[in-house]
């Protein structure tokens, strides 16, 4: 099953979520959000998992560069589909994308459930 680890390469909390998955054995690939941006498309996917406010980072830089206008602007999902197809890395990073789970921030304690150990070989099971 395809792993993808959507952030940014200098992100901490993507930084250990790809430790945690290649320490187990798992193939990922990282989707740089200011490298290779978002679509409509992947946005809407992630909107279809999770409430349309859980998906921006209000604690990042990013955010804090806003103005109070932009902020205010960010009444719903259309709203925030406009602001994150132009400011990118406001997303809360990683955003992980692994068959029909998706996960969104990094938390040891989620992705152990999300991928749990088999008993014969150690490893996830995909």
């Amino acid at each position: 099953m395809p792993v993808v680890l959507h952030g940014i390469d200098n992100c901490d909390q993507c930084r250990k979520a790809r430790h945690w998955l290649q320490a187990r054995g798992l193939s990922v690939r990282l989707h740089d959000l200011r490298r290779d941006g978002l679509d409509r498309r992947m946005l809407e996917r992630w909107l279809s998992h999770l409430p349309w406010d859980a998906l921006v980072n209000r604690r990042g830089q990013s955010w804090r560069k806003l103005d109070e206008s932009q902020r205010r602007a960010i009444v719903d999902r259309e709203s925030l589909i406009e602001l994150l197809l132009a400011e990118p890395l406001l997303v809360k990073r990683p955003v992980l994308e692994a068959g029909d789970r998706l996960l969104l921030g990094f938390s040891e304690a989620a992705y152990d459930s999300a991928f749990p150990a088999t008993a014969s070989d150690g490893y996830p099971a995909a």
